[in-house]
């Protein structure tokens, strides 16, 4: 088992999700993850960690020592996106209630997308909403979902169908957490970094493209340097448009295409990030046919997504008329049409509902098949 030390920190990068009066920070840095160092973002006296069997071994009793003064309990549940379902919602429920916590109690996500999702639906909904906090544990989680108050679960029909924004107080991005993370999660989660160049950053896309080999050995600096920007970039989109009615839309590049392959493989394959790498090469192909990238920018993109180490189109399992069948499904259809979101240039995305839908069979029969990476 690998321990975790907790270093006083060198430097912590912070920035701000700016909503008013739900203001939050989310601060970043290697060894934050310290004794007390959470416990002033607790309004009650009461916390309840959430995490799984696989984080809560190496990070739950540093996570514990973080709420020093309070009284601190945990709930560990299973891993994986499966297990994002609301009969596992209703396994927290069912601890909140057996303890008796009451509308000043905290909780805690401790761990990936899933946990913080399952932990912040259970926060917004337990008697009518408490206080949670986000202490995410992968790469993804600390460049998107553990950021803007999206919480859920899945539903078999469709991918986080039920769920509710609710914010955080704080959210505590530890980049010394990332050295016990899975290569293939660390991949997974450069799908959401490389997707805020695309949509927002062209500049970005010019620093990841120096910098992609030094993200994938882990350097410190460099992952900071990327948490960060995406953070900046996320939390002012977020503070724009908190509920999704306009320009959050952009943030779903590759999502549509990646939600339709983790509903098809019944979300037991690939990870989320890894779906959404495989999207983001489908929605740049499909902007190249529509002109609004050109054949040297889509080239750019997927010669990135390479780079990563990620998958360039879906699992072969999954035909392109199936990709369809689930893409209808999506809950950003409106009106029938599905809404994609498609790159105009570099750095630049708009949501689109005015494309041929022979260009888009073209492009999910056409994309290129495949198997991950080693």
């Amino acid at each position: 088992m690998t321990i975790y030390h907790p270093a006083v920190p060198m430097r912590m990068r912070q920035v701000s999700v700016e909503l008013g009066e739900r203001s939050y920070p989310i601060l970043i840095g290697d060894g934050l993850l310290q004794p007390g160092c959470l416990s002033a973002h607790v309004a009650g006296e009461r916390v309840l960690i959430v995490s799984n069997d696989r984080v809560a071994p190496l990070y739950l009793e540093p996570a514990r020592a973080a709420f020093a003064g309070k009284g601190v309990d945990h709930l560990l549940l299973p891993d994986g996106e499966r297990y994002k379902t609301l009969a596992t919602l209703g396994v927290i429920y069912d601890a909140l209630m057996a303890g008796r916590y009451d509308r000043d109690t905290t909780l805690v996500a401790l761990g990936g997308g899933v946990i913080g999702d399952l932990t912040g639906f259970a926060a917004a909904t337990y008697q009518r909403g408490i206080d949670f906090i986000q202490i995410p544990t992968t790469l993804l989680a600390q460049v998107d979902s553990s950021i803007g108050g999206k919480t859920g679960v899945n539903h078999p029909g469709g991918k986080n169908m039920i769920g509710a924004f609710h914010q955080p107080r704080c959210v505590l991005a530890d980049t010394r957490t990332l050295t016990t993370l899975p290569e293939r999660e660390l991949r997974a989660g450069l799908a959401e970094v490389i997707k805020y160049g695309l949509i927002a950053d062209r500049e970005f896309i010019g620093w990841l493209e120096a910098n992609m080999a030094a993200l994938r050995a882990r350097s410190a600096a460099a992952l900071e340097v990327a948490i960060e920007r995406c953070c900046r970039l996320k939390a002012r989109i977020v503070a724009a448009d908190e509920r999704e009615r306009g320009l959050r839309a952009l943030l779903n590049l590759g999502h549509t295409f990646g939600h339709a392959i983790e509903a098809g493989q019944g979300y037991r394959g690939w990870l989320h990030g890894e779906a959404v790498a495989a999207g983001m090469a489908m929605a740049a192909r499909l902007s190249a046919r529509l002109g609004r990238v050109t054949a040297v920018e889509r080239d750019r993109v997927l010669a990135l997504i390479d780079a990563a180490g990620l998958p360039l189109g879906p699992p072969a399992e999954l035909p392109g008329r199936e990709l369809r069948t689930h893409m209808a499904s999506d809950k950003k259809v409106a009106r029938g049409r599905v809404r994609l979101i498609l790159l105009r240039g570099l750095g630049h995305a708009e949501v689109v509902e005015d494309y041929p839908e022979d260009c888009l069979a073209e492009v999910l029969c056409d994309a290129a098949v495949a198997a991950l990476p080693a």
